[in-house]
C-alpha cells in the first residue's frame, strides 16, 4: 500500500499552488506522461497539498476531533491514513453498506451513517453481524425510522445504535428557510419525544446526535465581485451559529437526561472554526477539505489546496480555438448551476463553450491556450466537491515530489457502488 506519510503533515508557508500555479500543474502533468499513464481521464493526488490540507483541517479544529465525511472521498486507503493520523476519529458515511464494510473490511470502530436510511436488507444484516453492529450508528429523526428498523432486525439480533438528526438550518423573516431540507427534529422537546420513544423499544439503543449546519459549512463567503452578497452571507451565517448554539446545546442537554450520549456530531469543511466553538459538540465533520474541490475556494477564513485533480485527454480540434476533451462531465450535487461543474486549470485560460459546457462524454474547451494545443494533450480539472470525482475513476495516481509514487483503488476500483 502506498504511504502517505499524514503523521508529519504541515502547512506550507507559501502555496506553490497559488504563488507558481503554472509550475505546480505542468509537474503534476509531467508527472503523469514519465509514469506512461494511458489516454483518458486520469485522476491525481498530489500528497504536498493532501498534507497541507490535514494539518489545516486539525489547526482550524483547534483540538476538537474530525470525523471523517466518507462521502467526499471514497477512497478506503485515504480514509484509513487519515484516521490514523492524530486529530482525526471516526467516519461520517453515507450508506449503510458502506458503513457496514468500512467497519468490517477497514476496521473502523465508529461509524455513524449521516443520513437515515429505508434498507431494511442492509439494517438486517448489520444487525446479525456482531462487530459491525457494536461500531455502526444509523440516524434517525422520526417514529417511521425506528418502525423500519423494528420491522427489519431478525430476533436474536444485537441492538442497534442509533443516533438523532436534529435540524440545524435557519430561519429568516427576509430569506425564509435557509440550509437544507434535513430533519424534522428542531426543538428540546421534540428531540425528548423521540428519545423517549428510542428508550421504549427493545433493540434500538440512542448513543448520539448529529446536526449539520450546511448554511455555514457550505456557502462560501468571500465570492470574487459579489461583495454585497459575501457581508450577506456573513451576517446571515453569523445569526444563524448565535442561533444554532443556543437551540443545540438545549436538545444535548435534554438529550442527556434519557441517554448517555457517546458522540454529537455537528459541522462540515466550511464551518469547522465556528463549529468548534460549539461546548455542545464532541466532534466535527470534514470531507471536501481534504481533497480540495473548488467549490471552497471562496471562503474568508481557509483556501484548501487542490490535492486532487484530474486530467482529460484531447482528442479532437473541431475548430482553431477550441479543443474537445474525451469525458468531464463529472457534476456536483446541488442547485444545477456554472459552480457544479469542474473548473478547468491547467493549461490556464481554457473555459466552456456556453451551449454545451462539460458533457458526460466530450467536453469541448475554447481559449488562447487551445490554439496551440493538438490531439493527445491534457487539460487539467479540479473538481466541485470531492466524490463525484472517485465515482468515475478506478484508481488515483498518487505523486509526490515531481513523480508518480503510488496508486490508490477508489470505491468503484474496489467494485464497490453504494448509491
Amino acid at each position: 500500500m502506498t504511504e502517505l506519510g499524514l503523521d508529519g503533515a504541515v502547512m506550507r508557508p507559501e502555496w506553490p499552488w497559488a504563488a507558481e500555479p503554472e509550475r505546480y500543474w505542468r509537474a503534476i502533468d509531467q508527472a503523469v506522461r514519465d509514469h506512461g499513464a494511458p489516454d483518458g481521464p486520469v485522476a491525481v493526488l498530489e500528497l504536498t497539498a493532501l498534507r497541507h490540507n490535514v494539518a489545516d483541517l486539525r489547526a482550524r479544529a483547534g483540538g476538537v476531533p474530525i470525523r471523517i465525511a466518507s462521502k467526499s472521498l471514497r477512497v478506503r486507503s485515504v480514509i484509513s491514513e487519515i484516521l490514523a493520523t492524530d486529530g482525526f476519529a471516526g467516519v461520517l458515511a453515507y450508506d449503510v453498506a458502506e458503513a457496514h464494510w468500512l467497519a468490517t473490511e477497514a476496521a473502523v470502530t465508529d461509524v455513524l451513517v449521516g443520513y437515515p436510511t429505508a434498507n431494511a436488507h442492509a439494517i438486517a444484516k448489520l444487525s446479525t453481524d456482531p462487530v459491525a453492529a457494536e461500531r455502526v450508528t444509523l440516524l434517525v429523526d422520526s417514529v417511521d425510522h425506528l418502525d423500519l428498523i423494528a420491522r427489519a432486525v431478525p430476533p436474536g439480533a444485537a441492538d442497534v445504535r442509533v443516533a438523532i438528526d436534529v435540524d440545524a438550518s435557519y430561519s429568516s423573516r427576509l430569506l425564509g428557510h435557509i440550509g437544507v431540507r434535513r430533519s424534522p427534529i428542531r426543538t428540546a422537546a421534540q428531540a425528548k419525544r423521540l428519545a423517549h420513544e428510542v428508550a421504549a423499544r427493545p433493540g434500538v439503543r440512542l448513543v448520539g446526535v448529529m446536526s449539520y449546519e450546511a448554511q455555514v459549512a457550505g456557502v462560501g463567503d468571500a465570492i470574487p465581485r459579489k461583495r454585497l452578497r459575501n457581508k450577506m452571507i456573513t451576517e446571515m451565517q453569523r445569526r444563524s451559529m448565535a442561533e444554532l448554539i443556543d437551540r443545540r446545546g438545549r436538545v444535548v442537554d435534554a438529550l442527556r437526561t434519557i441517554a448517555d450520549l457517546e458522540f454529537v456530531n455537528a459541522g462540515g469543511t466550511g464551518s469547522i472554526e465556528v463549529t468548534a466553538t460549539d461546548p455542545a459538540i464532541t466532534d466535527i465533520a470534514a470531507g471536501s477539505g481534504f481533497f480540495g474541490g473548488h467549490l471552497f475556494d471562496n471562503y474568508a477564513y481557509f483556501k484548501p489546496a487542490p490535492a486532487m485533480s484530474f486530467g482529460l485527454s484531447v482528442v479532437r480540434v473541431p475548430a482553431r480555438g477550441i479543443v474537445t476533451c474525451l469525458g468531464g462531465g463529472w457534476v456536483a450535487s446541488g442547485p444545477p448551476a456554472r459552480d457544479r461543474l469542474p473548473l478547468p486549470v491547467w493549461p490556464a485560460g481554457l473555459d466552456y463553450l456556453p451551449r454545451e459546457a462539460a458533457g458526460e462524454v466530450q467536453t469541448p474547451l475554447t481559449g488562447k491556450a487551445a490554439q496551440q494545443m493538438r490531439v493527445g494533450d491534457r487539460v487539467w480539472m479540479r473538481h466541485t466537491k470531492s466524490g463525484e470525482l472517485s465515482e468515475h475513476v478506478n484508481s488515483i495516481l498518487v505523486v509526490d515530489g515531481g513523480r508518480v509514487v503510488g496508486e490508490l483503488s477508489t470505491y468503484r476500483g474496489e467494485g464497490k457502488c453504494f448509491l
